[in-house]
Order: structure tokens, then sequence, then C-alpha cells
């Protein structure tokens, strides 16, 4: 299997799919390719929490906005799986997630046919060649030599001391649901109760339902982490954030 993600939209995924299918037979499925325009946080927080959840496999992660200069092109190496993908640090949250013994191999590139689309002229190849060799014999490919200095993507840790936390909103999803960096844990005894988001009083709940549409809801997502939402409507619109806000939660 390869999966392919990137915030390319279309049609330009169907290049990249082209170029693998010329190689290999490879089972294809698309995670994503409406991430965030040129956002390597926000699609490394979303490629952590899914691709863990897949058998092992080569992940294609195309969320470039350093492509044709001379950053480097990387396959990461975690257990079975293995990402290719730029070296910005999209793809190393998600291998920390999928196995801790994390290696990371530079890809040699020779004159791509583009300056403006290596998801193509040299992602795509390379998750091809990654499929047919295997993810265990990295060092033993041509072309691919270990990398102890590369790119990483760190997520802010929140301040959890005194009765007032302190966070942000790392993304916000399709629905508008404001997901932050607060531990799901500190709100877990609140719930059906209440707790101060930047001052304003607002519910607790196990679920965006057990409040009234319209109404604004904190609740802990599926991720783990606090969410600020609104049953059936945008949470990011009616508490006022976007990614980077300041959260601040009183108990």
């Amino acid at each position: 299997m390869i999966t392919l993600s990137s915030d390319f939209g279309s049609p330009y995924p169907a290049a990249m799919k082209g170029v693998v299918l010329q190689s290999t037979d490879a089972r294809l499925v698309d995670v994503a390719h409406d991430f965030p325009r040129q956002n390597v946080r926000a699609t490394a927080f979303w490629l952590r929490e899914v691709l863990p959840y897949f058998p092992p496999a080569v992940h294609l992660v195309v969320v470039d906005p350093g492509v044709g200069t001379d950053r480097e092109a990387v396959a990461v190496r975690a257990g079975r799986h293995a990402i290719v993908a730029p070296d910005n640090g999209v793809a190393i949250p998600a291998t920390r997630r999928l196995d801790e013994d994390v290696e990371v191999f530079e890809i040699a590139v020779e004159d791509p046919a583009s300056s403006t689309f290596h998801g193509r002229d040299v992602f795509a190849p390379a998750a091809a060649d990654v499929h047919e060799r295997g993810v265990e014999a990295f060092d033993d490919y041509p072309g691919y030599e270990r990398l102890d200095d590369y790119e990483t993507v760190a997520f802010p840790d929140p301040d959890l001391t005194g009765d007032v936390l302190r966070g942000e909103v790392l993304v916000v999803d399709g629905f508008g649901n404001a997901i932050t960096n607060l531990p799901g844990r500190v709100v877990t005894d609140r719930i059906s109760g209440s707790v101060r988001v930047n001052r304003d009083r607002v519910r607790v709940e196990p679920s965006y339902a057990h409040v009234e549409p319209g109404e604004r809801v904190v609740t802990v997502g599926s991720h783990g982490n606090v969410e600020l939402a609104v049953n059936r409507g945008r949470g990011d619109d009616a508490f006022g954030v976007e990614p980077g806000s300041p959260v601040e939660l009183s108990l």
C-alpha cells in the first residue's frame, strides 16, 4: 500500500499516482489532498493522528513550501512504515507515534523535470522505489544516505500550572472544531459541569450533542485534546479563535 497526502487539491495528485503506477502495482489510498496550503505544522498534526491506523505502508506526503530550494528530500523509517516527504519536519511527529526508533535517510535528487512539482518528479518516484525495495533495507539502497541532522515539527507545550491553564489552538478541522494543545485530562472531572474559556463560562460535555444546537461546548476530541466546539456549528467562529490563538482555561 502507498498512501498519498498533500495540499494540492486537484488535479495534481493524479499525476503523482500516474508516476507511481508506471513502476509498481501498489494499492493507492488517498489520505487527504486538502490539508491547509503550505501549513507544515497542521499537516504534521493530522498525519500523526491518522497514519497510525494504517497497516504497514509507504506514505507519500507532499506539503512543501520550500519546493525548488535546497531543502532535502527524505525517506523516514518507523518500524514497518516509511514516509517519503520533504525535509521540513512534516513526517516526524507521525513516525514518532508509529515507532519511537525513527531513522531518516536523504534521497539523492538529480535534475528533476521541474522546480515547482517535486511531488510528481521527486517524491512519487521515491515512494514507488521504496515500495518495490521494501522499507527494511534503506541502508543498502543506492542514493539513500542516513541523515542525522533533519528538520522536525514541535507542538507547543501548554502551561498547566495554577488554576488558569494556558495553551493555544493547534488546528481547526473541517467542522470548525478548534483543537487545542491542552490535554483532555484537565477537564474530565468537569464533565456535565463548566469551565471558563477566555473568561466566558462554557459547559463541558462528553460530546457535541449533549448541548443544544448552536450552543458552545468544551469537550475532549478523539485525539485526546480539549476541543472548543459548537453543536451543529463552528467552534472557531463562536469562540473567535484560529490556529495559533491563545486559549485560557480557568478551572
